[in-house]
């Protein structure tokens, strides 16, 4: 991983019933996501019975990472696609910035520091 990015994983277990509107809001989340210059990755991924599901997400910085926490993603869709499941996991590898730190750390994440590694 290279110094700067920033990396998030979302992992969810979807509310039984709410699997065809939670993938509806997932794919609005990824076409905003989309928009953003910055925003490197953003893949959602299901378990094979389609009860899990992890969001992948990639940044150039934390300046990109921040434009997505105060964009419509977040402002907007996250809190419809909330009600549809319960987090399990949200962890964030690389250095979110302070803003980010403090609004993602109210929604239980864990941060992981950037030591060393390979990323091409």
């Amino acid at each position: 991983m290279k110094a700067n990015l920033v990396r998030l994983a979302v992992d969810v277990t979807v509310n039984q019933g709410q699997l065809d509107a939670f993938k509806a809001i997932a794919k609005e989340m990824t076409s905003a996501s989309e928009a953003e210059p910055e925003t490197l990755g953003y893949e959602f991924f299901f378990s094979t019975d389609e009860k899990q599901c992890r969001l992948l997400e990639t940044y150039e910085d934390a300046n990109a990472v921040l434009a997505h926490f105060t964009g419509p993603v977040v402002g907007k869709l996250v809190p419809q696609i909330t009600p549809l499941c319960t987090i399990d996991r949200f962890e964030i590898y690389g250095d979110p910035g302070p803003q980010v730190t403090q609004m993602a750390a109210s929604l239980g994440a864990k941060f992981f520091s950037y030591w060393a590694g390979l990323s091409r």
